[in-house]
């Protein structure tokens, strides 16, 4: 039996249709050019589509697309110069041209694979913005396997592709119908760390003030497992994620990783990184190895004497409130937490 099917905390839907798959693995490599070519085989590329897969069917049955204006836009992202789509979705409000609240979204992946415009991504955004914001999903450049973003690229490739979305997202917000006042910043597992990397950075240049919040989701941030002072590192592996290497910090940059940079992963940093930081909601699941990460910087948060709160979603894995199926009512309760949080005036 799997860890997951053992496990009395986890909810039966989830234990029904994951629970006979072997712990997702993050392996650990002597290098990065040795990760990124075995992680593209196809093989393993087959099987991460059929980890992460729902149908477009069954997520248009959960999350319709009617009643959304759906488009794609692009920007040119600095420094690189490299160009970045957006999945843009807006309500559709009849006739009224009010201008809406926004949620940028930036996926998960550990900021090494998945793309926005993946069947799940594209029908939890649609969750969102039914009800009453303007979603905008990042495709960034992945750090192992493309998204859209046809180059893979470490630390700060990433980042940057958020932040400058983010910017180039504020100066076209009167074209979008955004309110600019109103711009939440989440994602989930490793868009949540790029979550709290980009509210680091705004932070530090004095921008803080560019977005209304974050929401960060099961966010990815301590780069190494498994650790005493996050317990949920031990107890936790292998239900659905087998966590314990190096995968992530040699993936997106071992450098980065040794020089214990908080843009590169959050958990580095200090009470000092954090004055000023944008109020932060900080969502966790119950039965994943990554949740003392999330809890870890709520808790910093609050040491700092920043606003922050923390939730923890009971009888979930790794991001299962962020799969439309089999938990849609977990989806659409998350969902309604980060628009609500949106709307907020």
């Amino acid at each position: 039996m799997s860890r997951m099917t053992e496990d009395p905390r986890i909810d039966p839907r989830l234990k029904e249709k994951f629970g006979e798959l072997p712990a997702f693995p993050l392996p650990s490599f002597d290098s990065r050019d040795e990760l990124v070519a075995a992680m593209n085989a196809p093989e393993v590329l087959e099987a991460l589509n059929a980890a992460t897969g729902v149908s477009k069917e069954e997520a248009e049955a959960v999350a319709p697309s009617t009643g959304l204006t759906i488009t794609t836009e692009a920007f040119v992202s600095e420094p690189d110069g490299n160009t970045i789509k957006v999945s843009l979705m807006r309500p559709q409000t009849g006739e009224s041209d009010d201008p809406l609240p926004c949620v940028y979204y930036i996926h998960g992946g550990g900021m090494a694979l998945l793309s926005a415009f993946d069947v799940n991504y594209q029908a939890l955004g649609r969750m969102i913005a039914h009800r009453g914001v303007v979603v905008a999903l990042v495709d960034f450049r992945n750090c192992v396997v493309p998204s859209s973003a046809p180059e893979v690229a470490p630390y700060p490739a990433g980042l940057n592709d958020c932040t400058s979305g983010l910017r180039w997202l504020i100066s076209q917000a009167d074209e979008f119908g955004i309110d600019a006042s109103r711009i939440l910043v989440s994602g989930s597992s490793g868009g949540g760390n790029l979550t709290l990397a980009l509210g680091l950075r705004l932070t530090r240049e004095g921008h803080a003030g560019l977005v209304k919040g974050l929401y960060a989701m099961c966010p990815d941030i301590a780069g190494s497992r498994p650790c005493d002072d996050l317990p949920s590192s031990i107890e936790n592996n292998e239900v659905w994620l087998d966590a314990h290497s190096n995968f992530g910090a040699m993936g997106y940059g071992i450098e980065a990783f040794e020089a214990q940079d908080p843009e590169a992963w959050p958990l580095f940093a200090t009470e000092e990184h954090v004055q000023g930081f944008p109020e932060t909601v900080i969502s966790v699941n119950e039965c994943d190895p990554l949740r003392d990460e999330g809890i870890a910087f709520y808790r910093l948060l609050l040491r700092a004497g920043q606003r922050a709160r923390c939730r923890q979603v009971m009888g979930t894995i790794h991001g299962g409130d962020n799969m439309v199926l089999p938990c849609t009512d977990l989806a659409l309760a998350t969902a309604r937490d980060v628009a609500a949080f949106c709307r907020e005036t």
